[in-house]
């Protein structure tokens, strides 16, 4: 390798080191000299590297692929969740949390070297198709995901709409992998989804977008609109809602909470550690609130759910969180799209870090299927010879609806909402009549 082009290489990879690293942290102050000539040493054997691969690998690859791929191995060597985005998947990730972009509808991670799905997003293909979170995906188009980034698995299940892709997929308690075709779409995000359950609001969050509290917003007033004070609580929904937006997720806690801290973040630097605390107002008037999670529960549905939990606000039900107690921040790199960085832990109200722990709901509730069944012709007192009739009238047998013909509908229930709605009606009722007693 000529002087000329070593000096360019070494200082080509001392830029691009220093961006990375000088760039975003402290500048070396001269006790740091053993560290910045063991920096110094890397560098160069980094430049090493990158000529004799320039030189003598087996097809010409171009100067961009190769320091590309040099960031995306160093980012995500760091953490699952840190990572490189080129100019295009900058602008991608921006239309996500817009709430609308294109693919499957799933959320994954990287683990064991598959495609882990976080969840699967309500509404999209991979919903449909049964995707569901826990779900190990193996091979794309038969073609195994082992030795590929999150990045490149992500881009390959991409693509244009309409067309079709096959995702081998394991599954816990399934003996053998089996191959779900999903059919790509224009995925839109509907943040919120609310309804009326009696006189119970349910409020859905799918995701933390940039929609969710003005939408949160929305579902309560419309409530407030019908039901008024006579308003019994609210079930919040975060299954398998994969997170979003930090500031979203304190908007959110914040809507239920009068005081206190929300979540505070700790980087590496003990200045930097920030807390974000509730402003007084609460937007259901201090009524009972009722917190669905699952395993696909993560990162901002966490910070929720452990908000709310940890000031005794809301009752969790459910079963254990996905368990992501890291921050990541994006920084814009111009010219060449961003990086993800995780920059921080996050810790609830009592200080708890459920990184890799998840948050435990004070009710466990495993999902159930519940079907309404047939149980045949029923008798009753009314029906024997010689019933007394009722004193107070209505002499009539009470009609049960039964035609005479064998009924063979059946009615599938969500069984953990069901548990929350009658849980929050419980606790509504009760504190109706503490406060009744109390007049």
């Amino acid at each position: 390798m000529k002087p000329r082009s070593v000096l360019w290489l070494a200082g080509a990879a001392f830029a691009v080191s220093f961006y990375f690293v000088a760039g975003t942290a402290h500048a070396v102050d001269a006790a740091n000299t053993k560290n910045s000539a063991e920096t110094y040493r890397l560098l160069n054997l980094f430049g090493d590297v990158f000529e004799r691969v320039r030189a003598d690998y087996v097809e010409t690859p171009t100067d961009e692929e190769l320091i590309e791929a040099a960031i995306v191995g160093m980012l995500t060597s760091l953490d699952p969740h840190s990572s490189y985005m080129n100019a295009k998947r900058f602008q991608e990730m921006q239309v996500n949390t817009r709430g609308e972009f294109g693919g499957l509808g799933i959320q994954v991670t990287m683990e064991g070297g598959f495609v882990k799905v976080i969840s699967p997003i309500d509404d999209t293909p991979a919903y449909r198709a049964g995707i569901e979170a826990g779900d190990f995906i193996t091979h794309l188009d038969g073609d195994s995901v082992q030795g590929l980034t999150l990045q490149e698995a992500v881009e390959k299940m991409r693509g244009r709409t309409g067309t079709d892709i096959k995702l081998t997929v394991r599954r816990q308690g399934v003996d053998k992998p089996f191959d779900v075709t999903i059919t790509r779409a224009v995925i839109k995000i509907t943040s919120i989804r609310s309804r009326l359950e009696d006189k119970v609001g349910y409020v859905r969050i799918t995701s933390f977008n940039e929609q969710t509290e003005t939408g949160l917003k929305k579902a309560m007033d419309k409530f407030d609109a019908e039901l008024g004070d006579d308003l019994q609580g609210v079930v919040l929904d975060l299954r398998n809602n994969p997170g979003g937006l930090l500031d979203q997720a304190v908007a959110v806690s914040d809507a239920f909470l009068e005081r206190g801290e929300i979540v505070s973040t700790r980087s590496r630097e003990a200045e930097d550690t920030h807390r974000y605390n509730a402003k007084p107002g609460d937007l259901t008037d201090g009524k009972p609130v009722v917190i669905l999670i699952n395993g696909g529960s993560a990162s901002a549905s966490e910070i929720v759910a452990s908000a709310l939990q940890d000031h005794n606000r809301a009752i969790v039900l459910g079963t254990r969180s996905f368990g992501k107690g890291s921050v990541q921040t994006i920084m814009p790199l111009p010219g060449h799209g961003a990086m993800r960085l995780t920059t921080a832990r996050y810790y609830t109200p009592s200080g708890r870090s459920i990184q890799g722990e998840g948050i435990d709901p004070d009710i466990v509730v495993e999902p159930t299927r519940v079907e309404t069944i047939e149980q045949g012709e029923q008798r009753r007192e009314s029906d024997l010879r010689g019933a007394l009739e009722n004193e107070n009238g209505g002499s009539e047998k009470p009609d049960d609806g039964d035609s005479g013909e064998t009924k063979t509908e059946t009615k599938v229930e969500d069984y953990q909402l069901t548990r929350a709605l009658d849980l929050l009606r419980g606790v509504a009722l009760f504190s109706a009549s503490q406060q009744a007693g109390a007049r």
